[in-house]
């Protein structure tokens, strides 16, 4: 062996061995499969049945059902086959869901899992009688659930003779899960759209054999989704009318008849959109446009309007009409849709919430057309993922290895930057994503920031895959609500989100946005959302900072209104880079890698990176040994806070890992796997009450389950050492 491939094996081995010692005095996650005795289940914070306030609504921007009770949900999602599992596995599922505290459920890209082979408009009778029994066992525990029906509709050879070119859409090969699928397409094309509707009406007149209710009439049924992460400005779109000649044409047509309809005149036409138009035709679709031979067709891509709305802005110039033209064009395309799709449903009977899609279209006009035509509709829902490798396998290659501590109102919370000000916002994809080492954050930063401080309604993280915990961080998927780093918190985030123990910010900060004034490129101010497949994150005049001050919200005005830049100074500390949330129950400080914390009167807790750190809070202090954790301290009772309630629940998680996983150096790549089961960092931390009652520790099994351990307190301080009692979970009681 050579010298220099001595040292690499050396090198590698120390690198590994460290990883091994760091690991050393982790312990096993366990949790029992019995857990009847649990202290931390939330089963009786439930509003069972679910329906019994009538129909969900939206009342300005708030979540509210018929009877005038407001709800938020914190929720997951359960997709594909799923839904329609056997009778024994919804049982389990449903009775864990109910235990961590979860009230809603989204059923995601079910449909085309229980369709005939030959009929994409109907379920088949064992399907429905599957997914009616899923329904009823959610509604009987308090626990609601909507549609997301649609991802890339998979039409069927039985919908031949429905469609202007079945066999185009069947060659159409996008070389991923949404090949022979309608999505783009179906923005503008009316016989796609037949079918679309045709589905979720038979649908919605299905009758529940279980409930004796058709789901039209279900109050349980939260929200329908007319489509997943698709609109008319998505790139798929370009794509699929690229690869089908026949719906090609068909918008070709249609956009070509608009513009005489605008111009009125052909000479008209080409005095306005000039030679650039032409130019920019040849160079970037290699088409001479011709209105008079009628093949202007338009540029339906989000990715290229981004790309020329940020060099246009960099020049200080709007958009060249022609773009403008065909932004306008796609957006009135578009609305048609929604409106045919939402009086289909509303003739129904079916009275609860709406949701176009689930997408943003870029930045600038592309993007607030689209937000615009999902606001007419009605709730506005959006995805967003952070870290980790993004995709459907964990394998070996780089990744996001970071914090969104560092960056206030970076990652997951910049989808906050899309809320409106009088529509509810929902996040209904999300998740931190494994094997990045810090995922745990998220779900607090989503509560506490998100349905908290910018008064989000709706959280349903992607996704419940099992009915119980899984033995590995990923299933094998790295989407995975299942596992100990986002489960395991839920009790102690559900409490906070139900009792509203984070109250919702004042405005800081407000775009206008005149829907008109987009027809002439005046948006108003500059912005930019970056995006890499799922991952996004915003830039732009109103610092991502602001969400960490207070709410922050679009304002769709009837007229052109100047948009004033937001001056958080009052809330932001430049010399300690420190952010005050403006109801002073929030604390953001990225000093260094970062860390908040919530002081609430139900709730106080420290996350991040706050080693060695005294955060005093109004009830305790809190000191975190670890270099990263969430610590959070819960009233266990409904209705009392920390200062009054017996008993409190505290929450201790930090990193997790797979048995035998190994990163490089710089935790970058994967280099093993690993395997079951997972091993969970403890975490050490002192604990200050401020409160001057004789008090006792139990320490609870990974299920809430009080073990034999109990700790005498002592002048009201506590060491919890997770090392020594190799738990998640505590409950401090007071005598």
């Amino acid at each position: 062996m050579t010298k220099k491939i001595y040292l690499i094996v050396l090198l590698m081995t120390c690198r590994l061995l460290s990883q091994n010692e760091e690991t050393s005095d982790w312990f096993e996650f366990n949790p029992p499969v019995n857990y009847s005795d649990s202290r931390i289940t939330m089963n009786n914070w439930l509003d069972a049945p679910a329906g019994k306030h009538g129909f969900l609504e939206m009342k300005n921007d708030e979540l509210v059902f018929e009877d005038g009770e407001k709800i938020k949900f914190w929720g997951v999602n359960i997709c594909s086959a799923r839904p329609y599992t056997t009778h024994e596995e919804v049982d389990q599922w449903v009775k864990t869901l109910a235990a961590f505290g979860i009230n809603g459920v989204r059923f995601h890209k079910f449909t085309s899992h229980g369709m005939p082979e030959n009929i994409s408009t109907n379920l088949l009778e064992d399907k429905y009688a599957r997914l009616d029994y899923f329904h009823s066992r959610l509604k009987e525990n308090g626990i609601y659930y909507g549609w997301s029906p649609i991802y890339g509709h998979k039409q069927r050879s039985g919908d031949k003779e429905k469609l202007l070119a079945y066999d185009e859409i069947k060659n159409a090969d996008l070389k991923n899960h949404l090949t022979s699928s309608t999505i783009g397409l179906v923005n503008f094309a009316e016989d796609l759209q037949s079918l679309h509707i045709e589905l979720i009406v038979n649908m919605l007149n299905h009758t529940n054999k279980y409930t004796g209710l058709k789901y039209a009439d279900d109050p349980a049924l939260a929200f329908v989704e007319l489509q997943n992460e698709d609109n008319i400005f998505f790139s798929t779109a370009e794509t699929m009318i690229d690869k089908c000649p026949t719906y090609k044409k068909l918008i070709t047509e249609r956009f070509s008849k608009w513009l005489l309809g605008k111009y009125q005149t052909i000479d008209k036409f080409k005095n306005v959109w000039g030679q650039l138009a032409f130019d920019w035709g040849v160079e970037v679709k290699n088409i001479s446009w011709d209105l008079e031979k009628g093949n202007i067709t338009p540029v339906a891509n989000h990715g290229i309007y981004d790309y020329e709305y940020n060099k246009y802005q960099q020049k200080g110039e709007t958009l060249p009409v022609f773009l403008l033209d065909m932004a306008r064009f796609l957006y009135e395309e578009q609305m048609k849709f929604y409106k045919k799709f939402e009086i289909a449903i509303r003739e129904t009977g079916y009275k609860g919430v709406l949701i176009g899609s689930c997408w943003q279209a870029g930045s600038g006009i592309s993007h607030y057309y689209n937000l615009s035509a999902d606001h007419i509709l009605g709730m506005i829902d959006r995805h967003n993922y952070f870290g980790g490798g993004t995709g459907h396998t964990l394998r070996k290659g780089k990744m996001q290895n970071e914090s969104m501590l560092s960056k206030p109102g970076s990652g997951l919370l910049s989808m906050g930057m899309q809320q409106v000000s009088d529509r509810p916002f929902s996040i209904s994809e999300w998740l931190s994503l494994v094997p990045n080492e810090w995922i745990s954050e998220g779900n607090s930063i989503i509560a506490a920031y998100g349905l908290g401080l910018q008064g989000w309604d709706a959280s349903f993280s992607f996704a419940s895959d099992y009915p119980w915990f899984t033995d590995k961080l990923h299933t094998p998927g790295v989407y995975n609500v299942m596992n100990p780093l986002q489960l395991s918190l839920y009790p102690a985030i559900a409490r906070m989100v139900y009792r509203n123990d984070v109250k919702e910010g004042g405005i800081v900060s407000v775009r206008n946005v005149n829907i008109p004034s987009l027809a002439t490129g005046n948006l108003g101010f500059w912005e930019t959302i970056m995006q890499s497949y799922d991952v996004k994150d915003y830039n732009g005049i109103v610092p991502g900072e602001a969400l960490a001050a207070g709410k922050v919200v679009v304002d769709f005005v009837d007229e052109y209104k100047e948009t004033e830049l937001p001056d958080i100074s009052k809330f932001k500390n430049d010399i300690k880079k420190i952010i005050t949330s403006n109801t002073n129950q929030l604390q953001w400080d990225y000093s260094g890698e970062g860390f908040f914390s919530v002081n609430t009167d139900g709730t106080q807790a420290v996350i991040g990176f706050a080693k060695d750190k005294k955060v005093q809070l109004s009830d305790l202090n809190i000191t975190i040994k670890n270099n990263f954790a969430n610590v959070l301290v819960s009233s266990l009772e409904k209705g009392k806070s920390i200062a009054e309630s017996e008993a409190l629940l505290i929450t201790t998680i930090a990193r997790a890992r797979n048995s035998g996983m190994k990163f490089n150096s710089d935790k970058t790549e994967i280099i093993e796997v690993g395997n079951s089961p997972i091993l969970i960092e403890p975490v050490i931390v002192d604990v200050e009450l401020k409160k001057h009652h004789k008090a006792k520790l139990y320490v609870l099994d990974h299920m809430g389950q009080r073990t034999e351990n109990v700790i005498e307190i002592s002048n009201n301080k506590i060491r919890i050492d997770g090392v020594k009692f190799r738990t998640i979970y505590y409950e401090l009681v007071y005598e």
